[in-house]
Formats: structure tokens, C-alpha cells, sequence
């Protein structure tokens, strides 16, 4: 009896990894790239969380940064080189549990050239706390 109690206590503290199922973070990082693409610097911004850190890594924007002012900056100098893009998101995942989520995705923007990024973006209490880009010219259509 006290292993069923175990189990049930692990599988719900564990969470759900899904990719057929939407859940709020995988509404949240889709609706982070149509910005992101668009240029749409507030609704980008509106995403973080005040402690977020952004990992750029590749590119000319290679870094670190930290918090919403520094990280605004960094997609005002993409969307002043990419302009506006179109978005395909090729391959997207979510995992959550009662702590936050984080979603895996491969994103191409094309804008005036095509920019692919393996994306990871960690949630916490509904805020985006850490945002990896990785830039990856090789990136596969069917990469998840």
C-alpha cells in the first residue's frame, strides 16, 4: 500500500511532457516567436520575468544578458538587421511540472535571410526566467 501511495505521490509531482497537447507554455513560447518575428518589442519584453537571462549563442549578438533591459536591447539590434521575419516553427515540445516549464523548439525567421535557432525558453510562475538561441545553420525541417 505504501508503494501505490509512493507511486501516485511521484507521478503527480513528475508532470506531463506532451507535444499533442498545448499547454501554457507552449501557448506562450509560439506566441514569443510571432513577436519575435513581428518586431514587436513590448509584447516581447512583457514576456520575462525581471531576473530573465537571454544566452545568444552564434551570430554577432553571441552573449549573455541579463534582465528585460538589457535583453530589450539585443532584439532591437535583430529586428534592426533581420526585419520583419516570417516564422516556421519546425519541431516544438513542452515539459512542465509544479515548478515551471520548459519548451524545445526549432525556429527558422526569415527575414532579409533565413536565420535558423534551436530554442530552449524556461517558464516559471507564467515568465519566461531563461531563453537559450541558438543559432544552427544545419538545423533539420524535421528536428524536434
Amino acid at each position: 500500500m505504501k508503494t501505490t501511495h509512493l507511486l501516485l505521490l511521484l507521478a503527480s509531482s513528475v508532470g506531463v511532457t506532451t507535444s499533442a497537447v498545448a499547454g501554457p507554455a507552449l501557448d506562450m513560447a509560439q506566441a514569443h516567436f510571432a513577436a519575435v518575428g513581428a518586431g514587436e518589442r513590448a509584447a516581447i519584453l512583457r514576456d520575462y520575468a525581471d531576473n530573465a537571462r537571454l544566452n545568444w549563442i552564434g551570430g554577432p549578438l553571441d552573449g549573455s544578458y541579463d534582465g528585460p533591459a538589457a535583453i530589450g536591447a539585443v532584439w532591437d539590434k535583430f529586428g534592426a538587421a533581420a526585419g520583419p521575419a516570417r516564422v516556421t516553427v519546425m519541431g516544438i515540445a513542452e515539459s512542465a511540472n509544479p515548478k515551471g516549464a520548459t519548451v524545445t523548439a526549432s525556429v527558422q525567421f526569415d527575414g532579409k535571410a533565413a536565420l535558423k535557432v534551436r530554442y530552449v525558453l524556461t517558464y516559471r510562475e507564467g515568465k519566461l526566467v531563461n531563453e537559450t538561441w541558438q543559432v544552427d545553420p544545419k538545423l533539420a525541417a524535421s528536428a524536434n
